[in-house]
């Protein structure tokens, strides 16, 4: 029950993330225009380089620490002093390392200090904490709450184009502002350490483990953004950051099944019930692919359409790259449950580590010859393949440890029910004027025909919502 009741938790943060979007997406695109977005896109993306440095590995590894150790509650509070005050200094030499990286660049130096807030804020993001404690309900209200200022204060201060850093700003605050507001929950898990026995250094190594393959995996969901804005223009960065804010958006829907099961997997494993994290692999894989396959084929069902009606007509070209994204969805949900929930908590570090690098290897031979080629929908295939790769090798790894065919057997079903609504919906999108009534009309209509074909074919998602 804990675990739908987090995941409850978990997707209505997510469906409302999605919903804040929907509402200042268009505002922006249509206030700041494509520069401006393109401005905050391209300087937000190298800004994370710095945050990532900053947080080597915390987030992944800080959580599984707490997931393993949650019910010893000296361990506990030792543990993440020491993980809390090593990510503290190391942020702190990441933020140095920025401000010379700012007396280099010689663009966008008032949206960079804007942003370098982010990087304070990284600091104080204590989130990996309750996630070990599989504690959503606090981090959920706190999200919420925060965006909800946020939104306020975009549609009362942003207002033409010369209020990009201002935008920027409010985001950035608002961040700093929900970090820091984490911090009086601590009480009721933890105590002061004793500061004599810390060990900080102890979970560098550690960390570092996990950061590789964080560092893998922002190749190719940041460097595209960088390599589009330096190769084509910093507009077609701003299109393709739309683009992928949309399909991330649907995404995190499905992924937030990861945020969920990747502390229950690692406390389970760590108590050596090994059967029992198959059958939770085996009913989250079945799940993910029920939910991704809509998902992918009703984004790529509405794009040709979708860009111009919600963006307006100067973000058109958002469309095309939403179709050929659309397939990031499943691929990224599959191998969230096989490396998130399986690799990590189980103590495959390598293994993870290798099918990331894979990954950001095949985006990065890929990337600039596609994007010389194809320009902004080249370095999108080449995004889309790097994703395919990764998945094919996390499958290629557990091949001898999990039975596919049983994880596996219903995905048909769910295919065939999706490709059937992918055609229906897009005759629709394409036959017909595009609105917000016809959206929804779409989309209506595209979830009754995978219900229909699903209770026809009686794949075993039914007997678990039963």
């Amino acid at each position: 029950m804990k675990i739908i009741k987090n995941y409850l938790y978990n997707v209505f943060y997510q469906v409302f993330v999605l919903l804040v979007p929907l509402i200042t997406m268009p505002y922006i695109a249509r206030v700041l225009g494509p520069t401006g977005v393109g401005i905050n896109s391209f300087t937000n993306s190298n800004t994370q380089y710095f945050i990532l440095i900053g947080s080597i590995g915390v987030s992944l590894y800080g959580n599984r620490q707490i997931a393993y150790y949650r019910d010893d509650k000296a361990k506990t509070s030792q543990i993440f002093w020491e993980v809390f005050l090593m990510r503290m200094i190391t942020i702190l030499v990441a933020l140095a390392a920025f401000f010379i990286f700012l007396g280099i660049e010689k663009t966008y130096h008032e949206a960079y200090m804007m942003q370098v807030i982010l990087i304070i804020a990284a600091a104080f993001d204590i989130s990996w904490f309750f996630m070990g404690f599989e504690n959503f309900k606090v981090t959920v209200l706190r999200n919420i709450i925060v965006k909800l200022i946020s939104l306020a204060c975009i549609f009362i201060f942003v207002r033409d184009k010369g209020d990009l850093r201002l935008y920027i700003a409010v985001l950035s605050i608002s961040q700093l502002i929900g970090n820091i507001t984490l911090f009086p929950y601590l009480k009721r898990y933890i105590n002061l350490p004793n500061w004599r026995e810390l060990k900080i250094w102890r979970h560098f190594k550690p960390s570092l483990v996990l950061f590789v393959p964080q560092i893998a995996t922002q190749v190719y969901l940041i460097l595209n953004k960088t390599m589009v804005g330096k190769m084509v223009s910093v507009e077609s960065a701003g299109f393709y950051d739309n683009s992928d804010k949309i399909v991330k958006m649907v995404l995190a829907i499905v992924t937030a099944t990861g945020t969920v099961m990747l502390p229950r997997v690692a406390n389970t494993f760590a108590k050596g019930d090994h059967e029992q994290v198959k059958k939770y692999l085996y009913q989250s894989f079945d799940f993910v692919s029920a939910v991704s396959i809509p998902m992918m084929f009703g984004i790529a069902a509405i794009a040709p359409n979708f860009a111009t009606m919600f963006f307006g007509e100067a973000f058109s070209s958002v469309g095309p790259l939403m179709m050929i994204e659309s397939l990031v969805i499943l691929f990224i949900a599959w191998s969230n449950v096989l490396g998130i929930q399986y690799l990590l908590p189980t103590g495959h570090n390598k293994e993870f580590t290798i099918s990331v690098t894979v990954g950001a290897v095949v985006n990065i031979i890929l990337n600039i010859p596609l994007i010389l080629w194809l320009g902004t929908e080249g370095a999108m295939i080449s995004t889309v393949i790097s994703e395919f790769s990764v998945t094919v090798y996390q499958f290629y790894i557990i091949k001898n440890e999990l039975e596919l065919v049983q994880m596996m057997k219903d995905t048909w079903k769910y295919l065939l029910s999706g490709g059937i609504m992918f055609t229906v919906v897009l005759i629709m999108n394409i036959e017909s004027s595009f609105n917000m009534f016809q959206l929804f009309v779409q989309v209506i209509v595209g979830m009754i025909i995978y219900c229909i074909i699903l209770w026809l074919t009686k794949p075993n998602i039914l007997k678990y919502l039963k």
